[in-house]
């Protein structure tokens, strides 16, 4: 085998999904994911602390387009707003990604482990949208009630996304949610 593997990462996820899938996560283990991608399990170990992170990795990039969406929103956005813009860069990313969030999904919501390290992800998340809330001057508590209403909005739009094969693009789904939220909030803003 060679000593450098090209694109080993992607083919690592590739083989990781289709054994969760065939076989389910509890049942896969690190040498069948790394047998199956052609490498070792320590290339493995190069790309994911274990086999979870094969799932979760990308959980930073999410939690940084989230921040950098509310950060970059124009100072005259109210804090819904700000989040509303926020949903709509990480639902276009999802969008783009084709068949993997449902694919992922589907493996999380199979297994107990994975969903409690998915509500640990969005809770994290939650955080840092607070955080970045605060940073535009959004004071407390309505910093953290804001972020809490974006999360809520995207596990509300996201699994209705992942439901439907055929139905409308993620960004407009979220963005569908939000104003339903509003509509029962009473119009607030």
């Amino acid at each position: 085998m060679a000593r450098w593997e090209p694109d080993s990462r992607r083919r690592l996820e590739e083989a990781a999904l289709a054994l969760y899938g065939e076989q389910g996560f509890d049942n896969t283990s690190v040498a069948e994911i790394a047998e199956r991608a052609g490498l070792t399990e320590r290339t493995f170990f190069r790309h994911f602390a274990d086999k979870r992170e094969v799932l979760f990795s990308g959980a930073g990039a999410l939690q940084e387009l989230f921040v950098s969406a509310v950060a970059g929103a124009p100072d005259s956005a109210t804090p819904l707003e700000a989040v509303a813009g926020a949903l709509a860069a990480a639902g276009a990313v999802l969008q783009q990604r084709g068949h993997y969030p449902r694919q992922r999904q589907s493996i999380i919501a199979a297994s107990a482990e994975l969903r409690e390290r998915e509500l640990i992800k969005l809770a994290t998340l939650a955080a840092a949208l607070a955080d970045a809330l605060r940073k535009r001057g959004v004071k407390d508590p309505a910093a953290g009630l804001v972020a809490e209403i974006a999360i809520a909005v995207f596990k509300t739009a996201f699994a209705r996304w992942v439901e439907s094969d055929d139905g409308p693009d993620l960004p407009q789904i979220m963005q569908e949610s939000l104003e339903e939220l509003k509509v029962l909030a009473g119009g607030a803003s």
